[in-house]
């Protein structure tokens, strides 16, 4: 398998986080899989959006579940950008997807899109919530997942095996080669986050990761001269 480099909502370094313009860039700066943030709207939309509130990311205020997608759709997440709904981010780019479930009572709406557009192949499903991962199983058995952590010690792999996840996506703050060697044995892959430099690009490659996880576009032009 080739070196991945995963574009963190988007490429939130130079673009609006988890907006289409975000989106359309990664695509066009080359990074190999976009990844994004999956919330529930008040009307049961499926948003895209990090944080359980808009109040950091847009001119409003308040809990995304106590907003109606119309309501949502009135606010700006940065450069006259609206908050876009999943299906639309699949429609503006043909790239891999990293769908993380950031709420999980999103997982039976994220799955119901995924089946109805047969889109095991195209998506992987992440979380930070074991249940979200088990759940997103139970309701498409052939869906590939990954475990993010950020606090972690050697039993997030026994956590990600336990769950059915084939990856890892974990702080590089926190890595050893120690843990890399571990999830690889148990036939798990491994991606760091966030790689925003040089040299952490640099411990990635020396720690034997099979990906990164960027805000940066500059960081997928510089792979080639860290292999």
């Amino acid at each position: 398998m080739s070196f991945l480099t995963i574009g963190h909502r988007g490429v939130m370094g130079v673009e609006p986080e988890n907006t289409l313009r975000s989106f359309v860039r990664a695509e066009r700066e080359g990074l190999d899989v976009i990844e994004l943030d999956l919330r529930l709207s008040k009307d049961g939309a499926l948003v895209v959006m990090h944080d359980a509130e808009v109040d950091r990311t847009t001119d409003g205020s308040g809990p995304i579940v106590e907003h109606t997608l119309a309501e949502l759709r009135e606010l700006d997440a940065g450069r006259g950008e609206p908050i876009p709904v999943f299906e639309e981010v699949l429609d503006a780019v043909g790239a891999p997807l990293q769908a993380e479930i950031k709420d999980v009572a999103a997982a039976r709406a994220l799955a119901e899109v995924m089946r109805s557009r047969d889109l095991t192949g195209r998506i992987e499903v992440i979380s930070f919530h074991d249940e979200a991962l088990a759940a997103i199983r139970a309701l498409l058995p052939g869906v590939r997942t990954a475990l993010v952590a950020s606090r972690y010690g050697a039993e997030v792999v026994d956590r990600a095996r336990a769950v059915g996840a084939h990856r890892l996506s974990l702080n590089i703050r926190r890595l050893t080669l120690e843990l890399v060697e571990r999830a690889h044995t148990a036939r798990l892959t491994v991606l760091g986050w966030t790689v925003n430099t040089h040299d952490h690009l640099r411990l990635a490659r020396g720690l034997g990761l099979d990906g990164v996880v960027t805000d940066q576009p500059e960081i997928r032009r510089a792979v080639r001269f860290t292999a």
